[in-house]
Order: structure tokens, then C-alpha cells, then sequence
């Protein structure tokens, strides 16, 4: 059985089990603190410089041909998802706003894929979701 062992995971069970409104679950989403899988580039030795300093997240791509941005709702429940992706063992915790701010919102995202709590949005579903954030916080993008 499932044991939530944070804020998001508590949210995404009770929505999982019905206690909490879609509506509700949305709105404290993008508020909510997601693991986003990060390459890691392994220098031999040190002499490879970095010419790039951009993280790349972990990202699919589904049949349709659109991307699909891996997170999770914390770092132990994406290890053994991430074991299949060579150079994605480590990444960064961040506000799921941030995310969708940095990396924009013309994909899906998947939080804990293949796992019975998570939670998929597909690009309208995550645009819509962060334009509702907007007008709610009061910013303008």
C-alpha cells in the first residue's frame, strides 16, 4: 500500500481515493514541490569544459510525436523509474510553477508515471492550469 511521505503525495492519495475535489487538487498543484530528473554530463577527469549550463530534464516522447516532462513527487519514488535513463540520477527540487515557467507549456507532464498516484496533464490541461495560477496570484504574464 501506498504511504505518502509529503505534502504533494498526501494530495495526490486523497485525490486517488476520492476525498478531495479535481478542483482542489489543481489548485494547490502548482504550488507543490515536484522532483524534475536532470542529465547529468560526467567529465573525464576534468578536462571536458562546459560549454552548456542549461538542465536537461527528463523527457519522452509519446506516439503522437508530443513531449512529455517526467516529475515526481519526490526523489525516492522516481528512482526506479529514472534507472532506465542513463545520466538522469540526479535533478532538482522545485515549485511546480517554476518548472512550467522555465520549460513553458507546450507539453505534457507526467508526475509519478507508472505509479497508481500520479497524475498526467496534457499540454491544454497544463496551459490552462498555469494561466488559472496566473489570474489567482494576481501576476501578469
Amino acid at each position: 500500500m501506498f504511504k505518502p511521505r509529503n505534502d504533494l503525495e498526501k494530495l495526490l492519495f486523497s485525490a486517488h481515493k476520492g476525498e478531495i475535489e479535481v478542483d482542489e487538487l489543481m489548485q494547490q498543484l502548482m504550488d507543490s514541490t515536484v522532483f524534475m530528473p536532470v542529465y547529468e554530463k560526467h567529465q573525464i577527469g576534468g578536462l571536458q569544459p562546459a560549454t552548456d549550463d542549461k538542465a536537461i530534464p527528463l523527457t519522452l516522447q509519446e506516439e503522437g510525436g508530443s513531449n512529455v516532462l517526467i516529475l515526481f513527487s519526490s526523489p525516492e519514488l522516481g528512482k526506479d523509474f529514472v534507472k532506465n535513463f542513463e545520466g538522469y540520477g540526479g535533478g532538482l527540487l522545485a515549485e511546480l510553477k517554476w518548472i512550467v515557467e522555465k520549460t513553458g507549456t507546450d507539453h505534457a507532464i507526467s508526475i509519478n508515471p507508472d505509479n497508481e498516484v500520479g497524475i498526467d496533464l496534457d499540454s491544454e490541461q497544463l496551459k490552462q492550469l498555469y494561466m488559472e495560477h496566473i489570474e489567482s496570484s494576481g501576476k501578469k504574464e
